[in-house]
């Protein structure tokens, strides 16, 4: 399989940070030799700082890969699904570029971020930057464990990378921004919350299936297909916020899109039987984009083009 790029099926880190930008007009005549360069810097970055578990990779936007790519395009990559139900909306806000950088040190991801928008001068404006971070053991602000159903071991590979053809070793990644509902969450009693997440609280056991309500949030996102197995996906999210706003930066990679465009649609319009998902009566997405991260081969040939 060509070289994937290595933030993709990365572990957890301490800290996270993530830019958004925008490519200037006519930026795409020299941007595939840049992304090019970026992606080989930032892989180079993780193998000489093992020590802080530094990995990033680089993701081109679904609205922008034609005028970057125009010859080559992964057969799946769609805008970001827009859904709405009653007062659930899943908000587009596209954008040409993310840059996802992780390591266990703060610092050493704000020197990256540096030299990162050094090499887009000229090329890309940052629009959004979210710095995030482990939040107690793997938690999200609701205090619940959060990435529990993740895949582990090798098995993170086989959900986050595509397998084979010309798209094989990238990642169709989404993110979405969600801010919660503190004061309204921490007001709910702990069977209530445990009910919302289908798990408990404090020792993070998941409820027994006939236990599961049909709209708490492990019912509405772990899905089957029509085999049977089941629709995962690899999360790299991570909460971030400050006194002022707390949420979680979501980020799905996977080598189909299909699996977290269901489980968004089972959250925001449900099971068609009047179920959705009741975490979302606490939280909100403000932004979510659609991209793809090639493999680093994908990335050098097209420069060369």
């Amino acid at each position: 399989m060509p070289r994937e790029q290595g933030g993709i099926c990365a572990e957890g880190n301490l800290h996270g940070l993530y830019m958004m930008f925008n490519a200037y007009e006519g930026a795409e005549l020299a941007l595939p030799g840049v992304l090019a360069g970026l992606a080989s810097w930032l892989q180079s970055s993780a193998d000489r700082n093992a020590d802080c578990a530094f990995n990033g990779f680089v993701a081109v936007g679904a609205n922008y890969w034609d005028t970057l790519y125009p010859n080559q395009r992964p057969p799946l990559l769609n805008p970001f699904p827009q859904y709405s139900a009653e007062d659930r909306h899943t908000p587009s806000q596209p954008v040409d570029l993310f840059i996802h950088l992780r390591s266990d040190r703060l610092d050493f991801n704000h020197v990256v971020a540096q030299e990162v928008c050094r090499r887009l001068v000229g090329f890309a404006e940052l629009v959004e930057e979210v710095r995030s971070f482990r939040y107690l053991d793997n938690r999200d602000f609701t205090g619940f464990v959060d990435g529990t159903e993740n895949p582990t071991g090798s098995h993170r590979r086989e959900v986050a990378l595509v397998a084979e053809g010309e798209f094989a070793g990238g990642s169709y990644v989404h993110t979405q921004r969600y801010v919660h509902n503190m004061a309204q969450w921490q007001q709910q009693s702990i069977k209530t919350q445990e009910d919302t997440i289908g798990r408990t609280k404090v020792d993070n056991v998941e409820y027994p299936s006939a236990a599961k309500p049909a709209y708490c949030h492990i019912k509405r996102t772990n899905l089957k297909d029509e085999h049977g197995k089941g629709m995962e996906i690899l999360r790299q999210s991570m909460p971030y916020g400050d006194m002022k706003e707390q949420g979680l930066f979501f980020i799905s990679c996977c080598y189909t899109p299909v699996h977290f465009e269901k489980q968004l649609h089972s959250m925001v319009v449900g099971d068609g039987h009047g179920h959705h998902d009741h975490l979302l009566n606490y939280t909100q997405a403000v932004t979510g984009a659609s991209f793809f991260a090639p493999s680093l081969d994908f990335l050098e040939q097209a420069a060369n083009l």
